[in-house]
Formats: C-alpha cells, sequence, structure tokens
C-alpha cells in the first residue's frame, strides 16, 4: 500500500460511499472522489496513519490515491463547506427547530428513500437552504437546477459564467424543485407548463429576494433562480468600474432636467445595475423618480419601483402612461421593447422628464437605427436623446495565478493587436475558485448627441455613417476598450472572444 499512485494539481469534487459515515471518514482524514467516472480514496503523505487504521476498519475496496498536498486541501475544505452547509438550519420558513441528526450534501448523494419521500423533510429544506448559502458566499447571481436523462446538476453564474456545483439523482432533484415550489407559492402538481414566482430568504439576519423560473424540459422541470439586490447593494457611479473620463461624461449628462440617456448591451451586462446607478446619483428629497421594471431587480427604499404584470394588462407602456400622470420629474423604464413604448418614452422627455431605458443593440450609435426601425421620426430622436451607453462586463484575470500567453498571428491580424504583445492566460487556482477569474470590470462607450449629429439627423442618415462620425469626435469604442484590457493583462484574449472585440 505504500507504493500507491500518486496525482498532482487536480481539483476534485466531493463524492459519497453508501453506509460510510463521512463526517467519521473525514476526520480520519479519509476522502472519497471519483476519477474518471470511478469512485478512489483520496488520501495524503501527511496523514497516513489515521486514514490506514479507519481504513482497517473498513469492508470496501476502492482504488487509492494519494494528491499532492494543495489537491488534498483543496478537496478536505470541500467536505468540510459541504458538513457546515448541511448544518444550517431553514432560512426562511419559520421552522426554527430542525431534526437533530443534520444530513449533509455528500450525504443526499446516497438516494436514501427512506428520508427523501416528500419536499417538506428536513433533508431536502436543508439542501435547498444550503444551495443559496452556497451561491451567496461563492457571489453567484443565479442557481441553475437542471434535470438530464441518469442525473441531475446544479450549476452556479459567477461572474457572468455558468460553473458546475454538483450532481444530484434525478428523484432527489424532484423534491428539491417541489421544495422550491412551496416556498415560490407555485404550484407543485403542475408540471406541463412554465411556472414564475418569488421568495425571500434570510441569511446571516440579512433578507435575499429570489426570483425562481422553472420551465418544463424533456426530462423534467428546468429552475433558474435569480438573487435579486437590495438598494444597499445598488454601485455608486464610481463603482461601476468604468474609466474616469466615461464617468465625467455621465455625471454631466445626468445633470440635465429632461431627455432620454439609454443603456444598451446584451443580457447580463450589466444595464440594470447602471439604470439604478443613475436613479441614485440624481435621486434628491425634491425629486419624484419612479420606475416600471420587469422584473424589479433592485429594491431600493427612495424610489417608487411598479413591476409589470402582462397577465392584469400591465404593460411598460400603459405603465408608463400611467406613470406620466404621477407627476414624475424622472422616470425609468426597464426596456423600450415596442413602437408604442418608445412613443410615449419620447413624448415624456419632451414634456419635460428625465427618462432612463434600455435597448437590446450591439453599440451605442445602434441605437439610433434601432429606433427608427420601431417607427421614431428621426425629428423626434435628435430632440430627445441626450446620449447612449453601450456596456459590456468583463472578466478579470486573477492576479494569483495568471500566465503569460502567446498571441497567434492570426489573432494579432484579425483583431489588429502588435505583433508579439505581452498577454496573459487563465489558470486556476484556490484564490479564485479554479475558474482563472476573479471578479468583473464594465466597460462602455459613450455616444452623446450633440448639435453635429442633430443636424444629420435631419436627414436620411445610416448606423455605419453614425458610427464613423462619433469615432472621429474622439469616441472610445468598446473594442479599443476591450483590447487595452488585453494588452495591459487585466483579461485574456479568451475573454475577448467572449465578450466580442470587433467593431460592427
Amino acid at each position: 500500500m505504500l507504493n500507491l499512485p500518486l496525482i498532482e494539481n487536480v481539483d476534485l469534487q466531493p463524492s459519497s460511499l453508501e453506509g460510510i459515515e463521512p463526517n467519521l471518514a473525514v476526520k480520519n482524514y479519509v476522502l472519497f472522489s471519483k476519477i474518471e467516472d470511478v469512485l478512489h480514496v483520496i488520501l495524503s503523505q501527511r496523514h497516513l496513519a489515521p486514514a490506514f487504521d479507519y481504513l482497517a476498519k473498513q469492508d470496501f475496496s476502492y482504488p487509492i490515491v494519494m494528491t499532492d498536498d494543495d489537491s488534498y486541501d483543496r478537496l478536505y475544505n470541500k467536505f468540510l463547506e459541504i458538513r457546515t452547509d448541511g448544518e444550517l438550519g431553514t432560512l426562511d420558513q419559520g421552522q426554527d427547530e430542525m431534526e437533530d441528526e443534520d444530513l449533509s450534501l455528500s450525504e443526499f448523494l446516497r438516494n436514501t428513500s427512506d428520508l427523501l419521500t416528500s419536499e417538506e423533510s428536513a433533508p431536502v429544506i436543508k439542501f435547498v437552504n444550503a444551495l443559496f448559502y452556497q451561491a451567496i458566499k461563492r457571489r453567484a447571481s443565479d442557481i441553475h437546477i437542471e434535470v438530464h436523462e441518469k442525473k441531475s446538476e446544479v450549476r452556479f453564474r459567477i461572474d457572468g459564467a455558468l460553473i458546475k456545483n454538483t450532481d444530484i439523482d434525478n428523484k432527489i432533484a424532484n423534491l428539491i424543485i417541489s421544495r422550491i415550489k412551496v416556498i415560490s407559492n407555485l404550484d407543485i402538481s403542475e408540471k406541463r407548463i412554465p411556472q414564475d414566482g418569488r421568495t425571500q430568504v434570510k441569511i446571516a439576519g440579512k433578507t435575499l429576494d429570489v426570483r425562481v423560473s422553472i420551465l418544463p424540459t424533456f426530462y423534467g422541470e428546468r429552475v433558474v433562480m435569480r438573487m435579486l439586490m437590495q438598494s444597499d447593494d445598488i454601485p455608486h457611479m464610481q463603482e461601476l468600474g468604468f474609466d474616469k473620463e466615461l464617468t465625467d461624461q455621465l455625471d454631466d449628462l445626468l445633470q440635465h432636467s429632461h431627455g432620454i440617456i439609454l443603456v444598451t448591451g446584451p443580457t447580463g451586462s450589466g444595464k440594470s445595475t447602471t439604470l439604478h446607478a443613475f436613479l441614485q446619483e440624481v435621486a434628491k428629497p425634491d425629486l419624484n423618480i419612479i420606475t416600471v421594471e420587469d422584473p424589479v431587480e433592485y429594491k431600493a427604499d427612495n424610489i417608487n419601483q411598479i413591476q409589470t404584470n402582462a397577465k392584469a394588462g400591465l404593460t411598460f407602456a400603459s405603465g408608463l402612461r400611467s406613470i406620466l400622470r404621477q407627476d414624475p420629474d424622472v422616470v425609468m423604464i426597464g426596456e423600450i421593447r415596442d413602437q408604442e413604448t418608445a412613443e410615449i418614452a419620447i413624448q415624456a422627455a419632451l414634456t419635460g422628464h428625465l427618462v432612463f431605458s434600455t435597448l437590446h443593440t450591439n453599440n451605442a450609435t445602434a441605437s439610433i437605427t434601432r429606433l427608427i426601425d420601431m417607427g421614431i421620426e428621426q425629428f423626434l430622436i435628435g430632440s430627445s436623446l441626450l446620449g447612449v451607453l453601450a456596456q459590456r462586463l468583463v472578466r478579470k484575470l486573477c492576479n494569483e495565478c495568471k500566465e503569460e500567453d502567446f498571441l497567434a498571428e492570426a489573432f494579432s491580424k484579425e483583431f489588429d493587436l502588435p505583433e508579439n504583445a505581452k498577454i496573459y492566460k487563465s489558470c486556476g487556482c484556490s484564490t479564485c475558485n479554479y475558474t482563472g477569474y476573479n471578479g468583473r470590470r464594465a466597460i462602455g462607450e459613450f455616444f452623446v448627441l450633440d448639435d453635429d449629429f442633430r443636424t444629420m439627423l435631419k436627414d436620411k442618415v445610416s448606423d455605419h455613417v453614425l458610427r464613423n462620425q462619433a469615432i472621429a469626435q474622439g469616441m472610445t469604442t468598446l473594442s479599443d476598450q476591450l483590447k487595452k484590457l488585453l494588452l495591459d493583462g487585466t483579461t485574456s484574449m479568451h475573454e475577448i472572444i467572449r465578450v466580442g472585440v470587433k467593431d460592427t
């Protein structure tokens, strides 16, 4: 047994073994993990004596491997984290007392049908609570539970990328989904149609709103839970990550008393966060600020927020009409989706209101042609639009583990980068949870409509002409900022390609 195979620099995931008490095994430094779908016993050179004493008393025979200290400690800490998560009491359902026997995540994986018989059983309740706890601890914005043919899996969206958390048995997944339906006031018996709900959890004395979406798929229901932020989490303008020049330009535009400021970008690019930062920047006791959103993602105490309800007839357009009868100074519309909403927003801006909203376009100047495509007259756009911010969120390389990378000649030519440029790539370490990235940075291009552009909009003009004119007047494009982040070692070529670097 002393000539055990050694594996190094691996990121192993905890596994459980039927009939083995995981806490006792961990106490004796015996860990279990699957390597190429085969269950292995994982040991460390530092703890061989207690491990062999423990193994001598067991009657199983699984392959045993040794790992380097870092890999072992990483797996050991995951087991400890699982045990901690399993010991969490109920967070929000008013059940202060749970069963004395705690069930950890690894014990769930055994699929013990006698304990896991109902969505109201203590183990299932604890598992759902542990998911929320882990998600918050790892700064996840979403929790995904996906059911496949043979197993289900839980994934967290961290810094914009989905990262696998754990595999679970399909029977357990169904109970977990039913539990989520219970706390979200959804119909447990309905599994054929999509359902949307909302719930709250309390973690460390802090209340967290969670938006729940359930969708039927071929092998079962799929759940996505979005963590919604409180007013305390809304960043200030200076904390959004934009460079100082762009932030100063935004500050100048926010001083206007009327007009429209648009924020554009794909889903997940931080548009809602930026809009709420705008609102907090302009919020004053003598202003009436009203929003209509779908959904309300940030709860703020100093503004009035309306959530759309299509079933009840409360759309962006109808909500906006009602808002304008409430004597607002500042209006925020979650998204301009159609001509009706766009027309009302334009009229609101022309009649003395400051309006914030979002559009789905790839860059700042494309918002002009998008509004024209919706049927808005060009002279109305020129009269009401103050500026457009197109933004993206770019993952930052972990400074602890990033390594120098080679810039391929093909990329150098395709993206107009200097040959032999010094760039870096992601690797992964304990600091960044083995993703290679740690945090995100916002970048943006800001298109301000001045008199020259308003004159251009009196005639037919293409997006290409507007963009070239904006760049000629000094607009820094998203492409330029992305390449700057690559060349100064902030992010990687892989992230540049993922976000999109080419001017369009």
